[in-house]
Formats: structure tokens, C-alpha cells, sequence
């Protein structure tokens, strides 16, 4: 999957902004690769609105990951201004898709009450070297598979924990490397 993972003009400062457009963009493509690969395996959505919660839920995990990385590259405030900015990017896409879907209305609110719910739940869970534990994989393939339906119960927890969430956390470690700036040490 193609992604941004690096900047043009690699001497040039970059907002908080700037590197949340570019990174949200990525965890945006990278949910939407996860979704088709799932769909691709047999596992079956049945309307618009299933594979939109499919993506939240990718999403929800994706932005609970950067913040575990964030949490090395940044200060406490300055990791808490870039993780509200990245989940108002996702949110954006959200509601744009949505309402595609759903039409006119606050499709923003039910995504941040998700994304609070998980980024509680995570927290829950080990990370090491930016990889998340099996407990947590566990964990998220146990969401993907409540949002699939119970055709889907068998496997998909085991596709999530097997291939797509190492395939998302490698494009994605390769985005964070790349797009987010280490933190300078102090003088």
C-alpha cells in the first residue's frame, strides 16, 4: 500500500497540522487496505454503514497505536495536542463517509464516544517496541468481530491478530518513523 512516508522537503519545520494531514491520511488508507483485505478474505459486510464501523473501529486502534508511539517522540502536552488533532482528522473522514451513506447529521459524536471507549480499553494492554501485545490484538480482533456479525466469529478475531494488524502496524510504524519527528533532547 502506498503511502506518505516522508516529506519532500525533509529540512523544513512542520506543524502539528502538517504532520497530523499527512498521518491521518495514511490511517485513513491503511483501515480502508484492512477492510478490502478482510472483504477480500470472505469476510462479508453487509451495508455501508458495517464497513464504516469495520473502519472506526480500524481507526480506533490505529490512533490508540500512535499515541503509544507518540508517547516517545513527544511531551505530555505536546502528544495530547497532536493525538486530539489526529482523532479530529479521522472524524472528519468519518463524517464525510457517513454521511455519504446516512446523509446530513453529526456522524463526528458516535466515532469520538468509540475512540474514548477504546483508547480506555487499550490502555489496558501492554505495548513493546511499538508493538501491540497479543492480549490487546486479542482484544481488537474481539471488536472487529462484534461489528462483522456472527458469521464472521470463527476467523476473523484470528485474521486481525495474524495479518491484518501486523501488515496495518507496519505501514503504519514505517508512517510514525518518517512523518513524526523524534522529540529534541533537552539542553
Amino acid at each position: 500500500m502506498r503511502i506518505k512516508t516522508r516529506w519532500n522537503n525533509k529540512d523544513k519545520a512542520r506543524s502539528i497540522q502538517d504532520i497530523v494531514s499527512a498521518l491521518g491520511f495514511s490511517l485513513w488508507r491503511i483501515g480502508q487496505g484492512a477492510l478490502l483485505n478482510l472483504e477480500n478474505e470472505g469476510f462479508q459486510t453487509d451495508t455501508q454503514l458495517q464497513r464504516m464501523d469495520v473502519m472506526q473501529e480500524f481507526e480506533a486502534f490505529l490512533v490508540h497505536m500512535v499515541d503509544r508511539m507518540a508517547y516517545d517522540r513527544m511531551d505530555d502536552q505536546e502528544r495530547a495536542e497532536f493525538i486530539t488533532a489526529l482523532a479530529h482528522k479521522i472524524a472528519d473522514y468519518v463524517q464525510d463517509n457517513t454521511r455519504d451513506i446516512l446523509g446530513n447529521g453529526d456522524h463526528r459524536t458516535p466515532f469520538f464516544e468509540r475512540l474514548n471507549r477504546r483508547m480506555d480499553e487499550y490502555a489496558d494492554f501492554s505495548v513493546v517496541d511499538d508493538e501491540p501485545s497479543f492480549q490487546l490484538l486479542r482484544y481488537f480482533g474481539d471488536r472487529m468481530t462484534e461489528v462483522l456479525g456472527e458469521r464472521q466469529q470463527k476467523w476473523v478475531g484470528t485474521q486481525v491478530i495474524d495479518i491484518e494488524a501486523p501488515q496495518a502496524m507496519k505501514t503504519l510504524k514505517r508512517a510514525v518513523a518518517s512523518l513524526v519527528p523524534k522529540q529534541q533532547p533537552a539542553a
